[in-house]
């Protein structure tokens, strides 16, 4: 009896009919479904129980059918007249509902009520996809509403997650394990996790990746790689999913064999325009180019005299008749460093506006430094309205405490796209730069930098996974607002009882702020720790580059501590439009969150709250410390209602967050007292150690580093 049991187990297993016998331990992300009871459990089984289809072997039934096996205990049967309709535009019971499906493209899709029946139509198998998980969205977290209208079209045409992983497996700035692309393997051993991370992306309307480090490695180009790509092509397809590479600038010298890169050179694009034919051929399909050039010491066009567009143009010639994109970083190093690097892409790109193909987009960082915990929207943004820009948003958490501490980044990247850019004029937010609304571009694109590995959760943590949940979400619509979005994550990933949903939304929403308060309050930036950004820093100073420290940001002395930004410091502000520069010219109407971005004050200014500016960081570190501990009380509060596995991690997880953020203020503090020489306000307690002891700390194997 027990191997006939045996035997039936692995059977259903095989079949996808048990899908969960494992523990909770995240693997699932929000695609959890666990089966219901009483009246949910009703509702679902009048609503959705049964499915008719003229595709029954399609991705989209099978991805329906799995989830609702999840939650009604059983399989949905799929039979002619079921409850749920799913279909193409071109399916004869589609049709004959004379359903409007013009204009929803090749991922868009409705849901809708037709008496007792939910229909599921769209005009590609993309968009049925996507249209059946957004129907399972809304059976697992508890909001199916009694009647359905629903149409969706994503507003961000690419909508890519991008890979700073190695061909070593390595992941610069990655906090979860190793790379999940295991080359090595590649081609002949395709993990049953890419197809999980297909499902996972597609779930949330991801529709590119790109597999490989911006720092890039030419081999990735070579033949025997190129194999490799394309098999992961294959497993990511029928999921809508398309893979992108970043090429190295200098690949015709290091793996073609020429003399020289230069974008110009007959050679040099004739071996360009060979190489992306081979790509082709072997991938159909292929998404394009992501390139990293003069940045940070990589190759490109300004070794040989020319300039970014040229670059660009070159490729995307090579592109154009496969379709190919290609998304050039204005992520950029001038050779000399600059009087402020906060202006540098600005002075390079605006001048090239225009001057660039049209399968061409610029990929611009949300702010002008480096995905700092905060900073003010990045002001090309407002300057280069004939090129089409994308957004590059960090999942990871490379400046915001790595995979241990929570922070929702929702409300920041949504802080940044409902920025007003005033240009042309007021209304013209961030947003609709990037949607290509604002300025008549049809191609759009926007760019999340990966945080997921290796390990069972994914991302290094369970709430890491809200993150790479709302990149996606916000990438399709960046109308949702954050609160939404965790709501929804919430309610997939742990529970939609509100008893279990409040709390852990309480948690998140003030979670990006509490670490902005205890790591860079006031509009403070570039804080962290040499090379692996891990830990308080501010007094790294000296090394190659004086932008690559932290003295050179905050500018702290005995009277006063920040950057001027303003007309009469690095006129920074000048790069925004006119209303924008005004406001930020002056102390009084610059948004407090950005004081010491564009000001340097006085340590002993009066603020709004009536503290001094002393007295208000102190504050600020206080809060950002206080919320956390706000956080580990309501996450105790759900012990018993969090499956026991998922709530030790976090519980852990929320302590070593209170222990840094103690740390933040209290390195912070004993520095900014070796400058100032101020007496703490009363009340503030003395930091432990002085300014030389937390001087003194290293952290060599910090994990994430570049190399």
């Amino acid at each position: 009896m027990r191997h006939l049991r045996n035997l039936l187990v692995g059977l259903l297993l095989a079949t996808g009919l048990v899908t969960h016998s494992h523990a909770e331990d995240g693997y699932d992300l929000w695609l959890r479904s666990r089966p219901l009871a009483g009246t949910a459990l009703s509702h679902l089984e009048t609503r959705l129980a049964t499915i008719e289809t003229a595709d029954p072997q399609g991705l989209a039934v099978a991805e329906l059918s799995r989830g609702l096996t999840g939650l009604l205990g059983r399989s949905p049967a799929l039979e002619k007249g079921g409850a749920v309709l799913l279909g193409l535009a071109d399916d004869p019971a589609i049709r004959a509902l004379k359903l409007d499906l013009t204009g929803l493209g090749p991922d868009g899709y409705i849901i809708r009520t037709f008496g007792p029946r939910t229909i599921v139509a769209a005009e590609g198998r993309n968009g049925l996809l996507y249209g059946a998980f957004h129907l399972l969205r809304l059976a697992r977290t508890g909001s199916l509403p009694a009647t359905l209208d629903v149409r969706e079209v994503p507003k961000i045409d690419r909508r890519i997650l991008n890979h700073w992983d190695d061909l070593d497996r390595h992941v610069e700035r990655g906090y979860s394990g190793q790379s999940i692309w295991d080359w090595h393997k590649l081609p002949d051993w395709k993990d049953p996790r890419y197809t999980d991370y297909a499902r996972a992306n597609a779930s949330i309307g991801i529709n590119g990746t790109v597999l490989n480090n911006v720092n890039a490695n030419a081999t990735i180009l070579t033949a025997p790689y190129l194999e490799k790509v394309a098999a992961l092509a294959d497993v990511f397809r029928p999921y809508g999913i398309k893979v992108y590479l970043t090429a190295r600038f200098s690949a015709p010298k290091e793996i073609g064999g020429l003399p020289t890169a230069d974008p110009l050179d007959k050679d040099v694009i004739r071996w360009w325009q060979a190489k992306v034919d081979e790509i082709y051929t072997r991938i159909p399909d292929f998404g394009g180019f992501l390139i990293k050039a003069n940045s940070e010491g990589q190759p490109g066009p300004q070794d040989y005299g020319r300039t970014h567009a040229d670059g660009a143009n070159m490729l995307a010639d090579a592109m154009a008749p496969h379709g190919g994109i290609v998304m050039w970083r204005a992520f950029v190093y001038s050779h000399e460093v600059p009087d402020d690097r906060a202006k540098q892409a600005y002075d390079e790109f605006v001048p090239l506006d225009g001057k660039f193909r049209d399968n061409v987009l610029v990929q611009v960082k949300n702010g002008a430094i480096d995905f700092q915990p905060r900073e003010p929207f990045h002001p090309l943004f407002g300057a280069m309205p004939k090129t089409k820009l994308m957004m590059e948003f960090q999942i990871t958490k490379e400046y915001l405490g790595f995979a241990t501490h929570l922070a929702y980044l929702a409300p920041m990247w949504k802080e940044v796209l409902d920025a007003d850019t005033y240009r042309p004029k007021q209304g013209s937010t961030v947003a609709k730069v990037v949607d290509g609304s604002l300025d008549g571009h049809k191609l759009s694109a926007m760019a999340g930098v990966a945080n997921i590995g290796t390990d069972r959760n994914w991302a290094g943590s369970q709430f890491d996974q809200a993150n790479w949940y709302a990149y996606g979400r916000l990438a399709w619509n960046h109308d949702l607002t954050s609160e939404a979005i965790a709501r929804e994550w919430i309610a997939a990933t742990f529970s939609p009882d509100p008893a279990i949903l409040d709390p852990i939304l309480s948690m998140m929403m003030p979670s990006h702020q509490a670490v902005v308060d205890y790591m860079t309050p006031l509009g403070l930036h570039h804080l962290m720790g040499r090379g692996h950004h891990y830990g308080p820093g501010p007094w790294v100073e000296g090394g190659p580059r004086s932008d690559w420290t932290s003295v050179y940001y905050h500018r702290a002395t005995k009277d006063g501590i920040g950057f001027d930004r303003t007309a009469t410091g690095s006129d920074a502000i000048s790069q925004y439009a006119k209303p924008l520069a005004d406001r930020f010219n002056k102390v009084e109407t610059t948004p407090e969150e950005f004081l010491l971005w564009f000001h340097h004050v006085r340590w002993d200014r009066k603020m709004p709250s009536g503290r001094t500016l002393w007295a208000e960081l102190l504050h600020h570190y206080g809060r950002g410390i206080a919320t956390v501990d706000g956080m580990i009380t309501r996450w105790d509060g759900l012990k018993g209602r969090i499956d026991d596995a998922r709530h030790a991690e976090v519980a852990a997880f929320l302590a070593i967050q209170r222990k840094e953020a103690q740390w933040w203020r209290d390195a912070s503090v004993a520095y900014w007292q070796s400058i100032n020489g101020l007496p703490l306000p009363k009340g503030e307690a003395p930091p432990p150690h002085d300014a030389a002891y937390y001087k003194a700390l290293s952290f060599p194997f910090a994990p994430g580093d570049g190399k």
